[in-house]
């Protein structure tokens, strides 16, 4: 039986991926804690043994279907089309696993549910699954990774359906499975006019609301305890309001694999929490044994 051996919420965003000292001028001196907390979930993720990483991705979009990439692998050389100027000439080779991905569709298919493999060479990546991959080095273990979409005209409550057949597909199959939830807390962009409320630009301060501030220190503190049921409880009249990256779906997903309400996996910040344009990005691993 195969089984989840590790989770995580990860930030991607793009700035983690230019030089160090840049970074460091945009930190007034010091590097983002996101890049020394990289180091600490790989150390997570190969104490997991996973034979798969499945990623949740925040910005591959789709419509009417939540997809699963199901390529055998990745080769190519990684331009944004968000922010060519800032985020380009990413080489990346990496492994897929269709078998996992096909087993997803059908236990979904099984289940009245809307996952759907997908295979073409052509497809392109984001960078919600490119980042990550750079970032924990994964093409140097050889690890195979899945992507899964965000279907934009979903309830929220789908994106638990779906990853509720992707806990069940990994079940039946005989992987170590580690899930990584792509994206941010709250996520609203401050104004392209917008000054720093302190020079650090990865400040707190500089989050675009303070009470989206609040809600994701609030958020965190569940994550602590493991309250997912506490979360998904206030998703309706807070967490889909704010709102989360691609409205939660990384989080949902992530979370209805591991049980739903009924997961109790308790989180352990790896990451100071820091500003991205705006909005709250940290890293949390979840251990689910």
């Amino acid at each position: 039986m195969g089984q989840i051996t590790g989770a995580a919420l990860l930030s991607h965003h793009p700035g983690l991926m230019q030089c160090e000292e840049f970074r460091r001028l945009q930190g007034a001196g010091e590097d983002s804690d996101l890049i020394a907390g990289y180091a600490r979930v790989r150390e997570r993720i190969l104490a997991a043994e996973p034979d798969v990483i499945v990623i949740f991705d925040s910005h591959w979009f789709t419509t009417g279907y939540h997809l699963v990439d199901a390529g055998d692998g990745y080769e190519g050389m990684y331009v944004s089309d968000e922010m060519p100027w800032y985020l380009h000439g990413v080489p990346y080779d990496y492994r897929g696993h269709p078998e996992l991905a096909y087993s997803i569709e059908t236990v979904s298919r099984e289940m009245g549910g809307f996952n759907r493999a997908v295979r073409h060479p052509d497809l392109g990546r984001q960078y919600a699954t490119i980042n990550l991959v750079k970032q924990l080095r994964l093409e140097l273990d050889d690890l195979p990774v899945v992507s899964v979409s965000s279907c934009q005209n979903c309830e929220w409550t789908d994106f638990l359906d779906s990853g509720e057949a992707i806990g069940e597909a990994i079940r039946r199959s005989d992987l170590n499975v580690v899930l990584l939830a792509s994206g941010a807390l709250s996520h609203k962009f401050n104004g392209i006019h917008w000054t720093p409320n302190n020079p650090r630009i990865f400040h707190e301060s500089n989050v675009s609301r303070p009470e989206n501030v609040t809600s994701d220190k609030n958020a965190l503190a569940l994550f602590r305890e493991g309250r997912h049921d506490e979360i998904i409880a206030r998703w309706d009249d807070e967490y889909r309001l704010l709102p989360w990256e691609a409205f939660g779906a990384h989080y949902l997903q992530m979370v209805g694999a591991l049980g739903g309400s009924e997961c109790r996996a308790p989180g352990e910040q790896l990451s100071d929490y820091e500003n991205a344009r705006g909005t709250g990005n940290v890293h949390v691993w979840f251990e689910t044994a």
